[in-house]
């Protein structure tokens, strides 16, 4: 195998963003009357997902549906946008990459919408040769399918791309898609990542070198 594609996560992995993504949970919860004060949200995981969980979790009574729920997240999350940081070194590693002919894509469970956004605001939209959310797939992280979605679009064989993500539900979707994958590890996300083929605080930690040390695993 030979790593000719990387595809990134967004939510965590390029921007740090699961701070954001809590407070717009905990203000849909309170709008349904929920008394919780601590972020419960999984990260990695879809907004969907993440509210079939909490309705479970939380003995939710409510005539919103999942759905409804999901678009109540979604702007709320936006309204926090302009809060969110690019982690550290992203855009040089972004740069490496590019420069030594190795693609990017972008694969995120959130909307497209949003993704516009974020990208924009941050000066992104062109650095990928694709953008798959999680609208295009049936089955969210931990399943594997928005990365084979990604692989296809580029048409790489997924044995030739490097996942880089920040949760275990990513690191799990990646690893069923037969791909390599980094985790970064980061303050605003407390899950034991062992399972990842590398695991690095920040991305000026990884090298081509330790790139090719994985297509050689």
């Amino acid at each position: 195998m030979e790593i000719v594609a990387t595809i990134f996560d967004l939510d965590g992995t390029i921007i740090r963003s699961e701070k954001e993504w809590g407070m717009a949970y905990l203000s849909v919860l309170q709008k349904l009357g929920q008394n919780i004060s601590s972020d419960p949200h999984i990260p990695g995981v879809s907004v969907k997902s993440n509210w079939q969980n909490f309705i479970t979790k939380f003995n939710i009574k409510t005539d919103k549906t999942v759905e409804e729920l999901e678009i109540m997240t979604f702007a709320e999350y936006e309204k926090l946008i302009s809060q969110i940081t690019l982690n550290d070194g992203v855009i040089e590693f972004m740069d490496l990459l590019k420069e030594n002919g190795i693609s990017l894509s972008l694969a995120t469970s959130s909307n497209w919408e949003l993704t516009d956004k974020i990208l924009k605001q941050f000066g992104l939209i062109n650095y990928f040769e694709s953008i798959t959310t999680g609208e295009e797939v049936l089955d969210s992280k931990p399943a594997p399918d928005i990365f084979l979605l990604a692989s296809e679009k580029l048409g790489v064989d997924p044995m030739d791309c490097l996942v880089i993500e920040d949760s275990v539900s990513g690191i799990t979707a990646a690893k069923d898609a037969g791909m390599k994958v980094v985790a970064i590890s980061n303050e605003d996300n407390e899950e034991n990542l062992e399972e990842a083929n590398l695991v690095v605080e920040s991305f000026s930690a990884i090298t081509l070198k330790a790139i090719d040390a994985l297509s050689l695993d």
